[in-house]
């Protein structure tokens, strides 16, 4: 799915009773998403290039990514495949992973975001970076390489817990030796998730995505809050992820 700035005034808290993760619609989410405008302002909920949100966050993942450098080092003689996974119009391929990748295959299922991948990817593709657009939901999705960097960031409040630790496993069997997974995602302030009935999405607590690591054969390496977003945002945190031994 594509990704998403969550303003508080935009989420809605259900009841104790009731699973939030219960309510998310894949055709709802989808709906939701193909009416939106194919833009960065549109991907990133009215958040576009009129606010420092999107520069912000591509300076808060660089800086991250730069102190795990000697992490994340690629076995010789391998290719440093990515990919993007939720990748919008291909606003994070375009501005930050090709640049630190060999090659960045994206996965998007909405399509006016993956027509309108051509324009926005032109330079990478021009420069031999783009690798395959895949059109489906990360639910659907079935790796056929290995992979040094999987990135999802702003989508996965797209997947019920059960379906997100499913996707997170096969991501985690598609890295190879010494890969890395990637989460940026928004965060619930308080100790339960939110459901958002806009795009029928989850925004979940710190503690919760933890547990969901460790559920998918996840360890932990790294974490930090994304600086420079507008107060009235809720938190962004930035997690780097190993498969667990």
């Amino acid at each position: 799915m594509p990704s998403k700035v969550y303003n508080e005034e935009d989420m809605e808290a259900i009841g104790s009773d009731v699973i939030p993760d219960s309510q998310i619609n894949y055709n709802d989410a989808i709906a939701y998403w193909s009416s939106v405008p194919a833009s960065v302002n549109g991907v990133l909920g009215g958040f576009g290039e009129q606010t420092a949100v999107p520069k912000a966050d591509i300076v808060g993942s660089s800086t991250f990514l730069r102190k795990l450098a000697t992490r994340m080092a690629c076995p010789d003689n391998q290719t440093k495949y990515t990919i993007d996974m939720g990748a919008g119009i291909g606003r994070i391929t375009r501005d930050l992973l090709w640049k630190i990748s060999d090659k960045v295959d994206l996965l998007e299922p909405v399509k006016p975001f993956v027509d309108q991948m051509d324009r926005e990817l032109a330079d990478v593709a021009k420069r031999g970076k783009l690798g395959q657009i895949y059109p489906i939901g990360m639910q659907d999705w079935q790796p056929d390489k290995q992979y040094w960097l999987v990135w999802c960031q702003w989508c996965v409040g797209q997947l019920p817990d059960d379906a997100l630790v499913e996707f997170w496993t096969r991501c985690r069997n598609a890295l190879m030796e010494n890969g890395t997974m990637i989460v940026k995602e928004n965060i619930a302030p308080g100790e339960e998730d939110i459901f958002d009935d806009t795009d029928s999405s989850v925004t979940r607590t710190d503690a919760k995505f933890r547990d969901l690591f460790v559920k998918a054969g996840f360890k932990l390496i790294a974490s930090d809050i994304q600086k420079g977003l507008p107060k009235e945002l809720f938190p962004v945190r930035i997690y780097c992820l190993k498969v667990a031994t």
